[in-house]
């Protein structure tokens, strides 16, 4: 292990009296880092800190726990330890993943540390990377992962990606280094098994340092990224969570996407796996579209939502119930304005409605659009659907759910504020009692 020894004692990467955070499962690889750790603490005084998950789905974790909580007590490194006590209905290894990294994070806040050792090797990265060409991903995504990936308060140290699993059990064996099995990874119904027991012997049987080149893969691609993450950066086209489409099209298509892509990671965070290739290209095929109104739908419940030159991506209020609101006083509604009764007015507008109360019947009500809504709009023989009125006014699809209708007690829409009246409304000069302004 000298190449990931040489690399801890180089570049200031640790100091002396640093807390250096490590996540150890006890298993082959993990231990060795400790280990390896445990000879560049000869060399600098750090202070090493285990991060251990039992995520609670095999008998044998509790005895796991054990193992490494003694092993941490004799060579006097610090342990922290936390168990996953029920998981909810979705992806277990995404989840189980987010509920690591969310502990390994508060252990870094609690020793005041800003790196995080995990036992990431090489053969990780070939798996890695395979899976991902076969599932699809972005560029960041093919070339895996890096050595050491920075994040705002922290980076993570991956020192053991020079190395193959064989090479880690031989220095093991070598140095007597202790560990222990976890028998699911002998399974193939988990997808990185399948890679692990048929894929990976074939190429090393081809090549037994194919995991070099694998390396020397990510890091090509990565170096590309981080150009490609610079200009796109400059271009300012991805600094909110909406793409202008007349700026987005003079740009090549390696930059549209990585535009894309960008704003994913940015809502997504730790979940991007769950996004990829294909959700890609559906988002540029809404953008290249002529239609000027479209949506599609990502995980987690965002929108993707195309309004004439503008996407915007939402995420969706599913609690958010349909609205209904006797009208007998002023009204805030939803979207944050107002339904006001009003005296007198001299405005003759859309966003203003005079009604004689003998002609509808009362109470009002400001409600939500509903499927098959139809208004007979004033001075226009027979009723219009007001889902083809909203196209026609050009109202964004992101807010059409949510517009304000105006219906009497029969379910008669009355009029839709700010954008159509309906027969009902009348004129400054004809009589009226009611009078409503929308603000």
């Amino acid at each position: 292990m000298k190449e990931a020894y040489d690399f801890l004692l180089k570049d200031n990467l640790l100091n002396n009296d640093d807390y250096v955070v490590v996540a150890v499962s006890g298993g082959p690889d993990s231990m060795s880092l400790l280990h390896l750790l445990l000879e560049v603490r000869k060399k600098i005084d750090i202070n090493i800190v285990c991060a251990h998950v039992n995520h609670n789905m095999r008998k044998e974790s509790e005895d796991e726990k054990v193992f490494v909580e003694n092993y941490c007590k004799e060579n006097n490194i610090y342990f922290e330890y936390m168990k996953i006590n029920e998981y909810s209905f979705g992806n277990f290894h995404n989840e189980a993943r987010n509920i690591r990294y969310n502990f390994f994070y508060d252990v870094l806040k609690k020793y005041n540390s800003s790196v995080l050792f995990t036992a990431h090797h090489g053969d990780d990265l070939i798996e890695t990377i395979l899976m991902r060409i076969v599932r699809g991903s972005s560029l960041k995504g093919y070339a895996g992962f890096s050595m050491i990936t920075n994040y705002d308060n922290y980076k993570v140290v991956r020192p053991l990606i020079f190395y193959t699993k064989d090479d880690i059990l031989k220095y093991n064996k070598l140095n007597n280094v202790p560990y222990v099995i976890d028998s699911s990874n002998n399974k193939d119904s988990y997808t990185r098994n399948r890679y692990r027991h048929y894929v990976l012997p074939f190429l090393k049987s081809e090549d037994s340092n194919v995991h070099r080149k694998f390396l020397g893969f990510s890091k090509l691609l990565n170096e590309y990224e981080s150009f490609l993450d610079k200009y796109v950066d400059s271009s300012g086209l991805c600094n909110s969570n909406s793409i202008d489409i007349s700026l987005f099209i003079k740009e090549d298509e390696v930059v549209q996407r990585r535009v894309v892509e960008n704003i994913l990671k940015r809502i997504y965070e730790d979940n991007i796996s769950i996004v990829n290739s294909t959700h890609v290209e559906s988002i540029m095929d809404l953008i290249r579209s002529s239609k000027p109104n479209l949506s599609i739908k990502l995980p987690n419940n965002i929108d993707v939502i195309k309004e004439y030159d503008r996407v915007s991506f939402i995420r969706l209020n599913l609690s958010k119930d349909n609205y209904d609101i006797v009208l007998d006083r002023d009204a805030i509604l939803p979207n944050g304005k107002t339904l006001c009764f009003v005296r007198e007015e001299d405005s003759d507008s859309n966003y203003v409605c005079r009604l004689d109360s003998t002609s509808i019947s009362l109470p009002l009500h400001v409600r939500n659009r509903r499927n098959g809504d139809k208004i007979y709009v004033k001075h226009l023989h027979g009723s219009k659907k007001v889902k083809d009125i909203f196209i026609d006014e050009k109202i964004p699809i992101s807010k059409r759910n949510e517009w304000p209708i105006v219906v009497d007690s029969n379910n008669v829409i009355i009029w839709i504020p700010g954008v159509k009246k309906s027969k009902y409304n009348k004129e400054k000069n004809e009589k009226c009692d009611i009078i409503i302004k929308y603000c």
